[in-house]
């Protein structure tokens, strides 16, 4: 097939989540079968570049502002109708999630669908663009959905659609690394507060701090993003300039070391509707600490992690603490959760990707042969 997959978000742009790891990871996979041609929105030192047969194409402006994917929006549709492809896939993305791609092609459309921006980019810009969402939503009849959380809120704005559920997956290299010694905390994700709830992170830290003293074991912080600047001046003033450490981008065996060396990884998100970095720390055979937020319950099986009621801070840095004062606690569902994780095969997600795919271009075939 000729793909082309409106992704959105580039796996190589700083700050970017794992809805790009997820599409980094599946291309590559479907790209020794098929040409794959992924458009992304544009960011300061954005390239067109080749990875095997999938080609990822920069679109937009890249001034390192919300002009960027706002541009990616206005043009991703006119784009697609000089492109030639067999099947259109489009990641939904923010602020308000639609692309509206089914306006510009007469190929099968998959909406491949991470996230649902709308309410939140509401909140946080104070515009309507659930309005956009709505009507966007409308156009699109097959969805893939990374979760079946994610799955029941599509299917409640568009219960005649066809919603299938295909998980995210996890690196082999989660699952090699070996027990070791605890020595930190840890955290791993966008620095950003309104989704991923990084100054509750260091509100909980706080507290877990005054609890345990000299104890305490440092935080080491792994990610970029946009809210680090805010986050330094928060850690100023509660006193954490000690013990909080920001590692920036890692990735690969050296991000699962840090992760077996951890007491736990916490993951303070406001909302999620996968939550890759819990599939990671249960391959990894590590304790997670976080909120009680969408699909995470179903995403880790409840096996070995705590999920504490959402956003309280108190709650958090009590679990912060007993997880300090009895390190037992991360050997004892070891395996259990090293299991619960071998449902997230990045092989096996890309199967059921392609078959996908497959089954869209075959219906869409009989109903046009039909007609």
């Amino acid at each position: 097939m000729r793909i082309l997959h409106l992704a959105y978000e580039d796996p190589h742009q700083p700050g970017s989540g794992g809805g790009s790891i997820r599409n980094r990871e599946i291309n590559r996979r479907l790209g020794t079968r098929h040409d794959i041609i992924a458009l992304v929105a544009g960011y300061p030192g954005a390239e067109e570049r080749l990875e095997g047969r999938v080609r990822w194409v920069p679109l937009g402006l890249r001034t390192g502002t919300h002009l960027d994917r706002l541009s990616y929006f206005a043009l991703a549709g006119l784009t697609a109708r000089r492109i030639a492809h067999d099947l259109l896939v489009e990641d939904f993305g923010a602020p308000f999630s639609v692309a509206c791609s089914p306006l510009f092609t007469s190929r099968p459309v998959i909406a491949h669908v991470q996230w649902l921006f709308a309410d939140q980019m509401q909140t946080k810009y104070h515009l309507p663009f659930p309005l956009i969402e709505r009507a966007g939503l409308r156009l699109y009849h097959d969805f893939i959905a990374v979760s079946g959380w994610l799955a029941d809120q599509l299917r409640s704005h568009r219960p005649e659609a066809t919603v299938t559920t295909i998980p995210n997956g996890v690196e082999p290299e989660a699952f090699m690394v070996k027990p070791a010694p605890p020595r930190h905390l840890l955290f791993i994700g966008r620095l950003d507060v309104a989704q991923k709830g990084a100054d509750l992170l260091l509100q909980s830290m706080s507290r877990a701090r005054e609890r345990l003293g000299s104890a305490c074991p440092p935080l080491f912080i792994i990610g970029d993003g946009p809210d680090r600047s805010l986050l330094e001046k928060q850690i100023q003033t509660l006193g954490l300039d000690e013990i909080v450490r920001f590692c920036g981008r890692v990735t690969g065996p050296p991000k699962y070391q840090m992760m077996a060396e951890a007491y736990a990884v916490l993951m303070p998100s406001r909302f999620e509707t996968f939550g890759m970095v819990a599939a990671e720390t249960l391959a990894a055979g590590l304790p997670l600490i976080a909120f009680d937020v969408g699909p995470l319950a179903e995403v880790t099986g409840g096996i070995g992690v705590q999920l504490i009621p959402p956003f309280d801070s108190e709650a958090f840095a009590a679990a912060i603490v007993d997880c300090v004062r009895h390190p037992d606690w991360r050997t004892a569902d070891y395996a259990a959760r090293r299991r619960w994780a071998q449902h997230y095969d990045w092989d096996t997600i890309a199967n059921l990707q392609e078959t996908h795919y497959l089954r869209a271009m075959s219906s869409k075939h009989n109903s046009g042969a039909s007609s």
